[in-house]
């Protein structure tokens, strides 16, 4: 039966079998500090914590995923991106014990996107002033450099879709930054 959740890089996953949570922890993607979480327990508990999931992690080969490619600085971005991570502990970021939610005759736990240090405004007014610089704010690389190499181009290509696309950001169209977390106003 279908009853366990986890906390991944995409938020809250879940209702997995325990045969689907037992091949996760194998592949390397739930770790010994993976919060898990089933019908029963009181609260998140780390995956190496809970007794019927220890043994695999003894089994199981210690895997580290790559470090992140660095990223350049300069186009309005700090040497180093900021992930979402904070100086806050995992427990704290997460409720102590999950909120009762109606899900398919099952109670799941509620995931709470983490926020941005991003301001919408702030993207939208330089999206209006600089063409492409508020999508670099928010970490839209790709589309602030086309906005930037556009802007000279003859007919105002770049400098229309910036401003459409600034109007956009403002009026909040755009609710998640580049790195996926909820825009602040």
């Amino acid at each position: 039966m279908a009853e366990w959740y986890y906390i991944g890089h995409y938020g809250q996953l879940g209702p997995l079998t325990r045969e689907q949570i037992d091949e996760l922890i194998d592949g390397g993607v739930i770790v010994r500090d993976t919060y898990v979480w089933r019908n029963g327990m009181p609260q998140w508990q780390l995956a190496d914590s809970i007794q019927e999931l220890a043994p695999n992690f003894k089994a199981a080969e210690p895997f580290s995923a790559p470090p992140p490619p660095p990223m350049a600085p300069g186009f309005g971005m700090s040497s180093a991106p900021n992930l979402g991570v904070t100086s806050a502990p995992m427990a704290s970021r997460y409720p102590s014990a999950p909120p009762q939610v109606a899900h398919s005759g099952q109670y799941a736990p509620a995931f709470h996107p983490l926020t941005s240090d991003r301001s919408r405004v702030l993207a939208g007014v330089l999206q209006l002033l600089i063409p492409g610089v508020g999508r670099l704010y928010l970490g839209y690389a790709a589309y602030g450099v086309m906005q930037l190499l556009l802007f000279p181009c003859g007919l105002g290509i770049g400098w229309l879709w910036s401003v459409i696309d600034g109007i956009v950001i403002l009026a909040g169209g755009v609710k998640l930054d580049g790195y996926g977390r909820q825009l602040s106003e």
